[in-house]
């Protein structure tokens, strides 16, 4: 049922973005966009955060991948119809005003099996398209796996009509970046600001009309 409801949503994410929103997106690297769309393995997307569509546009991005969305307790459990949409599509919830690691957990186990989990690091909507500071339980989740990142930044112009931008970037280990095994807290804010600064570069990029189709 679960699979059913997601190739279901998934034909519609494809179909409705293609259609009204017609994304131009763009890679950082030619090498990088070879292995976008069907790339194999685990990876942890991360992107900011203008809309709720934001999900549904990664779903047309990585098409052929079960991607698993961390959601806000606030939305998963909005309506009871929501909850069930929420759990159909294996979203994994968070509550941000308590200290509960269970999703956590949860990322990074889909992740050792080799699954694809995207995080929204600024925490929440940014309204006017301005990227906020990015909160550091992916730098952490990225350690503890040591799965590439896969960092994407996107426009806020959705609407028919208007194009949203993509600019997906190149990948990044973190395990690779950290100096030692057991990173401090400063060095876990480096590795934080170094991803907030990557999506802000990508954004720089494709105002600038650079990368690659």
């Amino acid at each position: 049922m679960k699979r059913l409801f997601r190739i279901i949503l998934k034909a519609l994410s494809l179909w409705s973005m293609w259609l009204f929103f017609l994304p131009k997106i763009r890679h950082e690297s030619k090498e990088n966009r070879k292995s976008t769309f069907a790339f194999k393995g685990p990876a942890i997307i991360v992107t900011n955060h203008n809309h709720f569509i934001d999900f549904i546009l990664m779903l047309y991005l990585f098409a052929f991948r079960y991607v698993r969305c961390i959601v806000g307790k606030t939305l998963y459990e909005s309506s009871k119809p929501m909850t069930m949409i929420m759990k159909l599509l294996g979203a994994i919830k968070v509550d941000r005003f308590a200290f509960d690691m269970e999703f956590f957990y949860e990322s990074t186990e889909h992740l050792k099996k080799k699954g694809v989990i995207l995080i929204f690091p600024e925490g929440r909507l940014s309204r006017d398209g301005t990227i906020l500071p990015f909160k550091s339980s992916v730098v952490l989740m990225a350690l503890r796996t040591g799965v590439d990142i896969i960092p994407v930044y996107h426009t806020h112009k959705y609407g028919i009509g208007k194009r949203v931008g993509v600019m997906v970037g190149d990948r990044i280990n973190l395990s690779q970046l950290c100096n030692t095994s057991t990173p401090n807290e400063a060095e876990i804010t480096e590795l934080t600001l170094l991803l907030e600064n990557k999506i802000k570069s990508l954004r720089d990029l494709y105002e600038q009309g650079g990368g690659v189709r």
